[in-house]
């Protein structure tokens, strides 16, 4: 970074100050001694009195860091003759005199700098210097404004060299807005921080090349790393978006040479961050734009970027263990920390969240009014402030972690209870079971170590089989409203794409979305998607068993909770049902499961008269088909201002059972009205 104390910026416009003398004593020079008119008299005097520049720097910048001037002149290798062309286009904005003499030395003709005149006027002359590939114009250090002559045209400073001289540090505006400077964190995970000072220690190995390090994995905290290990090389580090990055080859190598010029002047370093970018525009943008860099360049993503010939080196970034996600609670929590740490194992075990998250989480809790807690959660609402202090942190967890799949799955609010759900005793186990093991997963998989018998197979999938309306949704809702989880429902419709590997994209995006939250995902008529792979007699064949093997092993790697539901178990593929952890079957409702269902249907507040759920539950239908005779019973007896009797009831049977295509017999109907 350049320096910005007192002494250096007076050191520094003293030393720009006497190299323009210098450049100014040239032009006088040639002034006399080529035009008629009679020069400044006392320019040898001058000459011979006037320290040069470098002489200036001995004497007066002693222990002070090295002007900007002679560390552009430096990094950018520009002879004495581009030197001095340089500063004869600085002159003429920042010395009213310089330009008058640019006026003398060409007869009045021009008032501004042109290389004819830096030709005539500079020792050392090279004509190459405003080749468009020499150091001034492929830096862009100055401007060359067309007009039929090349050397007549007038040469202006770059306005961001200029104030660069002059010590005052900005960002070019033409990256205003594609880039921006990115803040250390206040903390990383001791892991984190090992490979913050790995980064540090291969620039700084690294001087003479400029290799791309590769930050890579599901965690969102590269950034981090990346700024922190530039804070203890003492550079800043800005981030572009990739999918920033032109099209047009014009304009983004212009982008390229810009941002070169900015990294060598600010002695900065650029994070491109390729999370989430399409195939498509990494070839046709974004490695061509990293190829033609040569700078120093950090690349995040979830996944490696092969970059044709450059140096590159590829560092994963790791998860972060249970003992380090507790201690960033505890740290973030600070005097709260002893109120819930009976609760933080459940926190820590279900939000894998990183160190700014955690922090944005406790302070957003601390802020609230006590209590505050959403609709999801008041019932859990006690007299204990240790456990409102824990429902809101998970709560506001929740709000954090909530994935954006609006595109891609539906969020279905949980409200559903055990008490709405009526299932054979088997089958309520094994659903509270799935709750169970939910709950320990931190437990199982880290305190007591099962991890280290393999990392395959940890998350939990279950099946729900069973004919429509037997309860396989309303189960869902009913673990997701026990576990305080969201709960979404994917939709087909929009993951399955005709196209080819573009179903394995949206899948991707729907599991690494809720694997931050361990959001509950639910596969309805999941052997749409998860059917048997086929024989293969066509590239479509082929790529279709693709999609089933990719949602094998992403299935497998999913560490939360994934529910399939189908009517057809005998079509999903067999690999699937081998790697399910809980097959539950939802039967047809007997008549006491029929008799059950009607007995709950109702809320307490729906006025009802003279109900007979005995010859209700003779109805041989699911409990999906009795909910929605009960609604449309309801809408009938409100339409009537009546409360809900038999007869709206047979009625509203007889809609659904016509809309199932079936017969309403008089055995199931005797001694209704």
């Amino acid at each position: 970074m350049m320096p910005t104390d007192q002494n250096w910026q007076m050191t520094n416009q003293r030393h720009l100050a006497f190299a323009l003398e210098d450049v100014c004593q040239c032009l006088r020079t040639y002034i006399r001694q080529h035009q008629k008119e009679s020069g400044d008299q006392q320019t040898e005097d001058q000459q011979t009195t006037v320290p040069l520049a470098s002489e200036t720097v001995e004497n007066d910048a002693v222990n002070q860091p090295v002007s900007a001037l002679d560390y552009l002149c430096d990094v950018f290798g520009l002879t004495h003759f581009e030197r001095q062309v340089l500063l004869l286009c600085a002159g003429v904005d920042l010395s009213a005199s310089l330009a008058q003499l640019c006026g003398a030395a060409q007869g009045e003709q021009f008032m501004y700098p042109t290389f004819s005149l830096a030709l005539a006027a500079f020792p050392e002359a090279r004509w190459d210097a405003l080749a468009p590939v020499a150091p001034l114009r492929r830096w862009r250090l100055i401007d060359v404004v067309n007009s039929d002559s090349l050397t007549q045209s007038r040469l202006r400073i770059d306005e961001r060299v200029l104030h660069y001289l002059t010590g005052v540090p900005y960002l070019d505006e033409r990256l205003d807005g594609l880039v921006y400077r990115l803040q250390a964190p206040d903390y990383l995970l001791p892991s984190q921080q090992r490979i913050a000072q790995e980064m540090a220690d291969i620039w700084l190995e690294s001087q003479l090349s400029t290799p791309i390090i590769q930050l890579w994995g599901g965690q969102d905290v590269g950034s981090a790393i990346a700024t922190t290990a530039c804070q203890a090389l003492g550079t800043s580090l800005y981030r572009l978006r990739a999918m920033d990055i032109p099209v047009a080859i014009a304009e983004r190598e212009a982008l390229a040479r810009l941002w070169e010029r900015e990294a060598i002047l600010s002695r900065s370093i650029l994070l491109l961050d390729c999370s989430q970018l399409p195939a498509t525009p990494l070839k046709q943008t974004v490695i061509p734009f990293v190829e033609s860099l040569q700078t120093d360049l950090v690349i995040v993503g979830t996944d490696p970027v092969v970059i044709g010939d450059r140096a590159m080196i590829h560092l994963e970034l790791p998860g972060s263990s249970l003992s380090e996600q507790r201690q960033l609670w505890q740290q973030a929590l600070n005097t709260h920390a002893l109120e819930v740490n009976g609760h933080l194992d459940s926190l820590v075990s279900q939000f894998r969240l990183s160190a700014v998250n955690i922090q944005s989480v406790c302070a957003e809790v601390s802020r609230l009014p006590q209590p505050h807690l959403t609709e999801n959660l008041v019932e859990n609402l006690t007299e204990n402030p240790a456990e409102t202090l824990r429902a809101q942190l998970w709560d506001t967890c929740r709000l954090q972690t909530r994935p954006q799949l609006n595109d891609l799955a539906q969020r279905i609010p949980p409200k559903a209870t055990w008490s709405e759900l009526v299932l054979p005793e088997r089958e309520q186990q094994m659903l509270r079971e799935i709750v169970a093991q939910v709950r320990q997963q931190a437990k199982v998989y880290d305190t007591w170590a099962f991890t280290t018998r393999g990392s395959h197979g940890l998350g939990i999938t279950v099946l729900f089989a069973g004919p429509s309306g037997t309860g396989k949704t309303l189960a869902a809702e009913v673990i997701a409203h026990e576990l305080q989880l969201d709960l979404y429902r994917i939709d087909l419709s929009q993951v399955v794409n005709k196209y080819i590997g573009e179903t394995e994209k949206n899948l991707r995006r729907v599991f690494d979305g809720a694997e931050a939250g361990g959001a509950i995902l639910l596969f309805d008529e999941a052997d749409a998607l998860f059917g048997k792979r086929s024989d293969v007699k066509d590239a479509r064949d082929r790529y279709a068993n693709l999609e089933v093997s990719y949602l094998l092993q992403r299935m497998e790697a999913y560490r939360g909770l994934a529910i399939l539901t189908t009517n057809l178990k005998k079509a999903l593929d067999t690999a699937f049902l081998r790697r399910l952890r809980f097959v539950v079957q939802f039967p047809f409702p007997s008549v006491e499961q029929r008799l059950e269902i009607w007995r709950r249907i109702f809320p307490g507040q729906m006025p009802t008269h003279r109900l007979d759920f005995h010859q209700l539950a003779r109805l041989n239908i699911t409990g999906g088909n009795i909910r929605n005779i009960a609604l449309n019973a309801s809408f009938l007896a409100a339409d009537a201002d009546t409360p809900v009797t038999m007869h709206h009831l047979l009625r509203a049977a007889k809609t659904e059972y016509s809309k199932l295509e079936k017969t309403l017999t008089d055995t199931e109907v005797k001694g209704w009205v």
